[in-house]
């Protein structure tokens, strides 16, 4: 097999490494906006608030609108399409909105996942037969980077070759294709936390799923140094009797990425995983604090609910209470920041937010 191929041009490659290093700059990760409408309309259904277009948009406004502060601990924001050509009240658009407090603009690019013929209920996931020309048009309407979500689970049989085959490449090819339009690409291979399954398998399906799709983006030429990982924490089943410590959990999961992930990728922003938002940072602070093995990536966070779900519960759908809900907003971000820092003093963030962290749980938010 021939093994020519080119690299991006160097002022592509210049491109793409400056704006993974911004958004993985030390003390500050993603908020992650980029919910569908339907699970907006989760969400809002447990605060009673209806799911239209106008309550969105004044929920997203509610988010760009937060303290400046909030440039401090966050530097991307990830947008659904829909989000990113809404307008304040005062006709300015989000993404103009969010530019101008220093923070760049994310889109996600998927369409969803869908069944995956021959496999055990399994999933693969759309979107790349026109994902060129949207790149080209984000890229224009002023995103910097975009997010692809592969879904995969862990049970008796699963994740299969063929899954773990297929979602690898489908990645790939995403990040190829995010490349050539100057976008920088976060590949995002969720492991799901359902089941019964032990620390231990979730550690060895995590580090045989990442060696795929590291595989697959060294085959399609993906340039590393342009690309961010955003990964499941390495966590025990939900239904899993056995409790692991916050410090397991850090042991697990930085062994499994530092046998796994090239150290030419600049950072990983992990999602939440259904976790609590307590317990998102008290994970991240561990996982900074671990010294099991080197760590050559900064290691922040991409949460959506995990930064969002107090601040809907004290938003609550009322304009008077949108500063409230703001504070928590910048409540939750320091948080995290503090925690990719290894910083974080749990229990610091309690009181509302820990009456959001047992809504969650009560609701499987």
């Amino acid at each position: 097999m021939t093994t020519y191929f080119t690299y991006p041009s160097a002022e592509l490659q210049t491109e793409l490494r400056r704006i993974a290093n911004f958004i993985v700059a030390p003390g500050k990760g993603i908020l992650a906006a980029d919910e569908s409408v339907g699970t907006v309309g989760k969400r809002f259904a447990d605060i009673d608030v209806e799911n239209s277009e106008e309550n969105r948009r004044k929920y997203r406004q509610l988010l760009f609108t937060a303290d400046e502060g909030l440039s401090k601990y966050v530097s991307g924001v990830i947008l659904f399409h829909e989000t990113l050509y809404q307008k304040a009240d005062d006709g300015t658009q989000f993404n103009e909105l969010i530019k101008k407090k220093g923070i760049l603009c994310g889109i996600k690019v998927d369409k969803g996942v869908v069944p995956l013929m021959g496999s055990e209920d399994e999933s693969t996931t759309q979107g790349l037969d026109d994902l060129s020309q949207r790149c080209a048009q984000y890229k224009k309407d002023g995103c910097d980077f975009a997010k692809w979500r592969c879904v995969l689970k862990i049970g008796k049989n699963t994740p299969s070759y063929q899954s773990m085959i297929e979602n690898a490449n489908v990645l790939a090819r995403y990040a190829s294709i995010c490349q050539m339009n100057g976008l920088v690409p976060i590949v995002e291979p969720e492991i799901l936390p359902d089941g019964d399954h032990d620390l231990e398998r979730t550690q060895k399906v995590t580090e045989t799923v990442l060696a795929f799709v590291y595989k697959a983006l060294s085959d399609h030429h993906v340039y590393l140094e342009g690309t961010l990982l955003k990964p499941n924490m390495v966590t025990a089943g939900q239904q899993c009797p056995t409790k692991y410590t916050p410090e397991q959990v850090a042991i697990a999961t930085v062994t499994a990425l530092s046998r796994t992930m090239p150290p030419a990728v600049p950072g990983v922003t992990f999602l939440s995983g259904g976790q609590t938002e307590e317990d998102a940072s008290v994970h991240l602070d561990a996982i900074n604090k671990c010294t099991v093995a080197k760590k050559p990536w900064t290691m922040t966070f991409s949460y959506g609910r995990a930064l969002q779900a107090s601040v809907l519960r004290a938003w609550g759908g009322k304009d008077d209470q949108i500063p409230k809900g703001q504070a928590e907003l910048v409540k939750r971000a320091k948080a995290n920041s503090d925690a990719s820092l290894g910083k974080y003093e749990r229990g610091s963030c309690v009181g509302f937010a820990a009456s959001a962290d047992l809504y969650i749980k009560n609701h499987q938010y």
